[in-house]
């Protein structure tokens, strides 16, 4: 029991240390000793036992899901298309002066929903070279964690604005990088992030300005009508639900959104 601790802890301890170096630039995965490129394999190997024909047992499973579980929504949010996506729908929100409708939770199942649409090809290509060939023995822990992620990373590479890129490069005193490969995770992410933030907002701020012109027209009428008194948010909200529902404002939204991603 004491030695199958000590093998757990040992695998959960290498984990995250051969996700990074799986993900680094290619210089320094060369330089890495030889006897580590297969530790992570090696500690499932052990993990799994004899009797359960080299396959991890359910108990250990379930705990590997369940550690991977508390890092998934930092996956979510740092190499998909939900920030985006969710930003967007929340300004929208405020353009219209809707405070609580739609309620957060249904912005965040179709903010998710429309990510899975739009990630679609990209993780078909991900079980593809990765999950079903590790699945089915024919490539390693390490290899899947290196072809699952440089599939991630060609969608972070195309979503990226070069100047953001570059920014986080020069902070981070890097040198310059031959080939997109060569960007190391620890630069790209907050290059991408920024990225989808700087389109998000963009993006928000078309979507506010037919709202605030109808603001400014319900404003200006209540002043000469003399109904100072009457708020024009409370007059100017039908005129945007009409609007919105007589362009077919969630279609033209979702449609552009995911559109904006090819």
């Amino acid at each position: 029991m004491k030695r199958l601790i000590a093998t757990l802890t040992t695998a959960l301890a290498l984990l995250p240390h051969h996700a990074m170096a799986a993900v680094a630039s290619a210089p320094a995965t060369a330089q890495q000793p030889a006897a580590l490129s297969g530790a992570l394999d090696r500690a499932f190997g052990q993990l799994s036992g004899a009797q359960s024909g080299g396959t991890l047992s359910l108990s250990l499973q379930l705990l590997l899901v369940m550690g991977l579980l508390t890092i998934l929504p930092s996956l979510v949010l740092m190499m998909t298309s939900f920030t985006r996506v969710l930003v967007v729908l929340s300004i929208l929100r405020q353009a219209m002066g809707l405070q609580q409708s739609p309620p957060n939770q249904v912005l965040i199942g179709l903010s998710l929903f429309l990510s899975l649409f739009v990630m679609g090809p990209t993780l078909d290509k991900v079980n593809a070279n990765a999950i079903q060939p590790y699945s089915a023995g024919q490539i390693g822990a390490e290899q899947a964690i290196v072809a699952g992620g440089q599939e991630f990373r060609t969608f972070m590479m195309r979503q990226t604005r070069q100047s953001d890129l570059q920014m986080f490069a020069a902070m981070a005193n890097a040198p310059k990088f031959a080939t997109p490969a060569d960007v190391p995770y620890s630069i790209l992410l907050p290059a991408f992030v920024t990225s989808e933030l700087k389109t998000a907002f963009q993006i928000g701020f078309m979507l506010f300005l037919p709202f605030l012109v109808i603001d400014l027209v319900v404003s200006s009428v209540l002043m000469s009508l003399g109904m100072m008194m009457m708020s024009p948010t409370i007059v100017s909200l039908p005129f945007k639900l009409l609007l919105f529902v007589l362009v077919d404002g969630w279609a033209l939204l979702m449609g552009s959104l995911a559109a904006s991603f090819g």
